[in-house]
């Protein structure tokens, strides 16, 4: 039987037990989820579809971190996320059929409702999408209201935590550097990258303190739908697997990158519904900008997806330039 038809049969057996009260109609998969298989299972009607999500053994830590994650926004009225209904860290060989087993651990999660902003903003207009995106740059703040404690990646609590931006940035970019030369990135685009680094590492000093990063706040992870009296309206973010203790502007750069991309209207909108931006704030976030590009060039390279290589290379040539 294919791995697909085993994760339905799955999630079906699990949703099954936990939620008794109504029958399964429908298992679906999700669209996103790189590292992780995502399944929307349905149930009988007045009762809401449930989402179930299988970690690959590689990534079973990211299972623990989201629950974290989910429950410290829930915690601080942050949101709206999902809520948590269960965890287990491996499927038993009889929540399937005696013979057969997966050791993939699985979340299940309330359905949030509405779409992937990415889905549906090509076809919204200029007022509609400055509305959306304000309420973007609310949620961001409010994200950023949630202080930390040092700066460092989190699981359930701060790994390697270090005790200032600039310690945790420039080893970072350190990383990434090394990566992409280690890749095969072009060796003039390196140098102009560590240059820049080199030259404007002092701006990372300027950040006060860490915060509560999502590290993925970009348009195919934040849901909208269309309300009838109200129209469009952000219904909720998800994806918190990257999360990180760490400066404010580290999200927002990750924002403008992959989703804003320049567009003067969408940043003016999301900075509107944020609020202030620290003094010095510009030069940070471009420091910002080139590590999210460098990153993603390594994900993308470390996966085989060279298609995306000479694209995210142009970025990081214009902002190296610049």
């Amino acid at each position: 039987m294919s791995s697909p038809e085993r994760n339905r049969r799955t999630a079906e057996a699990i949703v099954r037990g936990l939620l008794p009260d109504a029958a399964v109609t429908e298992v679906i998969p999700c669209t996103g989820g790189q590292l992780s298989t995502v399944l929307e299972v349905r149930r009988a009607a007045p009762h809401e579809p449930v989402i179930v999500k299988f970690y690959d053994d590689r990534w079973r830590w990211k299972q623990q971190k989201e629950a974290y994650v989910y429950e410290l926004l829930r915690r601080h009225g942050v949101g709206p996320v999902p809520a948590v209904l269960h965890t287990q860290e491996a499927v038993t060989p009889d929540a399937v059929t005696p013979d057969e087993t997966t050791r993939n651990a699985v979340t299940v999660l309330s359905m949030m409702p509405g779409q992937p902003l990415s889905a549906v903003v090509g076809g919204l207009d200029t007022a509609t999408v400055r509305a959306l995106y304000r309420e973007l740059g609310a949620c961001l703040a409010a994200v950023h209201r949630i202080p930390q404690d040092a700066y460092g990646y989190i699981t359930t609590r701060i790994v390697d935590a270090a005790p200032s931006n600039s310690a945790f940035m420039l080893g970072r970019f350190a990383a990434r550097l090394r990566e992409f030369g280690e890749l095969g990135g072009d060796a003039e685009l390196l140098a102009a990258a560590e240059a820049k680094v080199a030259e404007q590492g002092g701006l990372l000093a300027d950040c006060p303190h860490a915060v509560l990063c999502h590290n993925d706040f970009h348009e195919g992870n934040v849901l909208v739908e269309r309300d009838t009296e109200r129209g469009w309206r952000v219904t909720g973010f998800v994806d918190v697997e990257n999360a990180t203790a760490a400066d404010p502007l580290l999200d927002l750069a990750k924002t403008e990158y992959y989703s804003v991309r320049g567009d003067a209207k969408k940043w003016r909108a999301l900075i509107e519904g944020y609020g202030p931006l620290p003094p010095g704030w510009s030069g940070r976030l471009d420091l910002y900008r080139l590590y999210h590009a460098l990153e993603l060039w390594d994900w993308f390279a470390s996966t085989g997806r060279t298609d995306r290589l000479p694209g995210i290379a142009a970025d990081i040539r214009a902002m190296t330039a610049a």
